[in-house]
């Protein structure tokens, strides 16, 4: 089985934020994800019977759920792929080497040289993250787009997963999560960021920022209750009117 890199003190942690309070569910975090990494790392990212019962790779999905009762309830968009974890099953399981996890940024990959398709990651992967590739016969995974965030050819507001860069709403946040002062730990700490499914012990990088509560009260979005009376006779007899006709 495949051992693990040493983690020192302030290692350079690569992953993502994901906010679940602006996520609108569009799913254009996956259709990028789909069309940059068809023809990179991991390409080809195979589909089969596109127009019947679809089915394919895809590193990056979208679910959706309802949550709570009446009107506290709400629709909760769950975008999910690799959380590259600080303790890998997918990795530790792995026979031949090839799922392992990079000690300069932690990123969890899959050589495909080497990968024999056995599937065991898939099957320790607690997340679901883990994609098999009927065609080429080896596991597949998101990369966080290494041969984007590392290519000095692009510039540098680029340099991001195709996720985060085409995100319409900015609910995906990219950055190091071990540094404590970076822009994606901040965040973390400010909106109170917590791992998935953190019993388990896998320790993941990416982290998901949670809904906030539902704004129902009339002043809650910051507006007036109600607005100011229109200024009284005797102004501007046309706006006046205008306001009037405007107004049934």
């Amino acid at each position: 089985m495949t051992s693990l890199p040493a983690a020192p003190p302030g290692q350079k942690k690569l992953g993502l934020v994901i906010d679940l309070d602006t996520c609108v569910g569009c799913h254009a975090c996956a259709v990028n994800c789909k069309e940059w990494n068809t023809g990179g790392h991991s390409a080809p990212l195979t589909d089969h019977d596109p127009y019947g019962d679809a089915w394919g790779v895809w590193f990056n999905r979208v679910h959706s759920f309802e949550a709570g009762d009446g009107a506290a309830s709400r629709t909760v968009h769950f975008p999910k792929s690799c959380l590259h974890c600080e303790q890998p099953a997918c990795v530790e399981v792995c026979p031949t080497g090839a799922s392992y996890k990079r000690a300069d940024d932690g990123i969890v990959l899959v050589n495909a040289d080497t990968c024999i398709g056995c599937k065991l990651c898939s099957w320790a992967c607690p997340y679901g993250a883990r994609e098999y590739d009927a065609v080429d016969g080896v596991m597949k995974k998101c990369t966080l787009c290494i041969d984007r965030i590392y290519n000095d050819k692009l510039d540098e507001v680029d340099r991001v997963p195709a996720c985060v860069s085409t995100c319409p709403v900015g609910a995906r946040h990219f950055g190091d999560l071990g540094d404590a002062g970076s822009a994606v730990s901040r965040l973390v700490a400010d909106r109170g960021g917590y791992d998935l499914m953190p019993e388990l012990g896998y320790r993941p990088v990416n982290k998901y920022l949670p809904p906030r509560p539902a704004k129902t009260a009339a002043g809650a979005t910051g507006a007036p209750a109600a607005l100011e009376p229109r200024a009284a006779a005797g102004g501007n007899k046309f706006l006046a009117w205008v306001d009037r006709m405007l107004s049934r």
